[in-house]
């Protein structure tokens, strides 16, 4: 009697074992939301998720285990996802990357990827590209050891993600030193607009009213900056420039904000309504991010002569032009990067 009783105790936990789930669970509340909507999305996967009035929002989700991209309408994070699992995510978008958590079953590779985001954020600035190259080596190396110490403190990290990371973190010496060697080629491209007069711009939308010309500007230097609402390097320059600006206020100098959002990243049924939701997300951003300077929207955003002109492919990108409208640098330093300062006082601005 006393094994037949063991045996049937046996069987019900068995048979009380909670099968896996096909699927996993995402939750979480946004603080300040941008969106209505949450977007997951991955190569060959995309679904958008409900937000409520309240930033609370809650779905299932069928997937094949991997990293998928989460957007929020303006911003976006890295996150693990893998059937079975119940994630919940809190973040505040007024410091997107710097509130992100994680909890629940399965979240522990979502929080080393934030983790890693936010130093990514710190070791790999813009201004290493500035550097001498035997000293933007050793920044790189030292950066590719915090990274990997990161990686093996981080605990329960999904194994395929743990052996990718590691061979990433291999491979980048070599990578960032070859997107050095090609920044250093792509100065030597502009050096022939120096000294020759700037592509022009003519009667672009003033965030203030009104339409704005570079000859309106003649007489001060002008520097300008080619940004938009969903370039996360570029949003990364806008303190650096905001610092910039408080520093040579009332100094001849004006500087320039120009977007060339085109509907990326909006909601819209037809590419006008894409276009006419972008405009105004240029503008909330602007007074959110209390942008100053002068700011203005491409007429036709990256179809512009001014942005053809000097052959943008690529933001954020930085140029100055001098009181009469020549060119003085047509990729010139970023606001984060000391090297402007530099410029300004060789110039005496």
């Amino acid at each position: 009697m006393k094994n037949l009783l063991s045996v049937l105790f046996v069987l019900a936990l068995v048979s009380c074992k909670q099968e896996p789930k096909d699927y996993v669970t995402l939750s979480g509340k946004i603080t300040n939301k941008n969106s209505d909507s949450l977007v997951v999305r991955s190569r060959d996967y995309s679904k958008t998720i409900k937000v409520n009035e309240d930033g609370t929002f809650k779905d299932t989700l069928k997937v094949k285990a991997g990293i998928f991209n989460l957007f929020d309408g303006k911003e976006s994070t890295n996150l693990f996802l893998e059937n079975d699992a119940n994630i919940n995510l809190t973040l505040d978008t007024k410091e997107f990357d710097e509130t992100i958590t994680y909890t629940g079953k399965g979240s522990e590779t979502s929080n080393y990827l934030a983790k890693k985001a936010l130093l990514q954020e710190k070791l790999l600035t813009p201004d290493l590209l500035d550097l001498e190259e035997e000293t933007f080596k050793v920044k790189v190396a030292d950066a590719k050891k915090s990274f990997i110490e990161l990686l093996e403190s981080s605990k329960k990290v999904d194994s395929t993600v743990f052996a990718n990371e590691t061979a990433s973190f291999n491979k980048l010496e070599e990578g960032l030193l070859n997107v050095y060697k090609q920044q250093k080629a792509m100065a030597n491209q502009y050096a022939d607009f120096v000294g020759k007069p700037s592509p022009t711009f003519e009667n672009y939308q003033n965030y203030k009213g009104g339409t704005t010309s570079l000859s309106d500007l003649k007489g001060k230097y002008v520097y300008v900056d080619i940004w938009a609402t969903w370039c996360g390097p570029c949003k990364r320059e806008i303190p650096f420039l905001q610092e910039i600006e408080k520093k040579y206020h009332n100094k001849n100098i004006e500087f320039v904000s120009i977007s060339v959002d085109n509907g990326r990243g909006y909601k819209g049924e037809t590419p006008e309504a894409k276009k006419a939701a972008s405009v105004e997300g240029w503008k909330k951003m602007i007074a959110e991010k209390n942008m100053g300077g002068i700011q203005l929207l491409a007429d036709k955003d990256w179809k512009s002569d001014f942005v053809q002109g000097y052959q943008i492919r690529g933001i954020p990108r930085f140029i100055l032009i001098d009181p009469d409208g020549n060119v003085v640098d047509a990729n010139a330093p970023r606001p984060s990067s000391p090297k402007l300062i530099e410029l300004f006082d060789k110039l005496k601005i």
